[in-house]
């Protein structure tokens, strides 16, 4: 068993490591495909979204209330909100959604 388990760190060292390293050696001159960049681009974006939904839905006790405040959120941002507005805006929407859900 204790075998295995250095196998398996190995593995995803290797695999981490490949990640990382392939890129910086396959890649030598500016990337000029407008795919490719316009891709590029949104990989963060969509990343920091795909951690932070599922993190909004199981942050209360009802996914009703994290579902009403995300859509306040939305709502709000879309309309020039700052984050801090934002953000007062939604856990108002929380605590009050609590109270009736």
């Amino acid at each position: 068993m204790q075998r295995n388990v250095y196998l398996y760190i190995l593995g995803m060292w290797l695999v981490s490591y490949l990640i990382r390293v392939l890129p910086l050696t396959l890649i030598r001159r500016e990337i000029t495909n407008v795919t490719v960049r316009s891709f590029l681009y949104y990989v963060p974006y969509v990343t920091l979204a795909v951690m932070t939904f599922p993190a909004i839905l199981s942050a209360t006790q009802s996914t009703v209330s994290a579902a009403l405040a995300l859509a306040a959120g939305l709502v709000a941002a879309w309309f020039g909100g700052s984050l801090f507005q934002v953000s007062v805006l939604c856990c108002a929407v929380v605590f009050v959604a609590e109270f009736f859900v």
